[in-house]
């Protein structure tokens, strides 16, 4: 009488199946990571300069006045360091306004720049500047850290949009 042996499979010859779930968990968590790394190297880049102020602009700058500018700092309900810049800014040219850009440069005790931000100060959509008129800005910032020099920052004009 002859034995025949049948071969068994043994675990180590069937072949291995993923489950799907697990396949789209992968695919999910490996896309996620390489879309935190993106957005955190893009986060490090530094924004690109804003265009220098136009011939005209520039020329236009000596008819601009800013007055009564004051500054104060104060917490937020957030329990947030708000540094506030109040002022006014006047039109002695003859040219009518719709925008004017200002860049704030805090510094350091050291004299070193620590921030600088750009804010709008006069807008198309709040009417802009005619020639002879003095409106009010304010401009808050929340993000001026903790080494700036408690001065209040450079004020330099960054653009001007003519028209209204």
């Amino acid at each position: 009488m002859a034995v025949s042996k049948a071969k068994v499979p043994s675990p180590k010859d069937q072949p291995v199946s993923i489950p799907p779930v697990v396949i789209v968990i992968a695919v999910i968590a490996a896309v996620g990571l390489a879309g935190f790394l993106y957005l955190d190297h893009a986060s490090k880049q530094p924004p690109p300069p804003p265009p220098p102020l136009t011939g005209d602009a520039r020329a236009y700058v000596r008819s601009l006045r800013l007055g009564g500018v004051e500054m104060k700092a104060h917490e937020s309900y957030l329990k947030q360091s708000i540094v506030e810049i109040t002022g006014n800014i006047g039109n002695a040219g003859d040219r009518p306004l719709g925008a004017v850009d200002i860049n704030c440069v805090f510094y350091d005790p050291y004299g070193q720049v620590i921030l600088r931000e750009r804010s709008q100060i006069v807008a198309k959509r709040l009417g802009g500047l005619a020639p002879g008129e003095t409106k009010s800005f304010r401009m808050a910032f929340d993000s001026v850290p903790e080494s700036w020099n408690q001065a209040l920052p450079q004020l330099v004009i960054a653009a001007i949009d003519f028209g209204n």
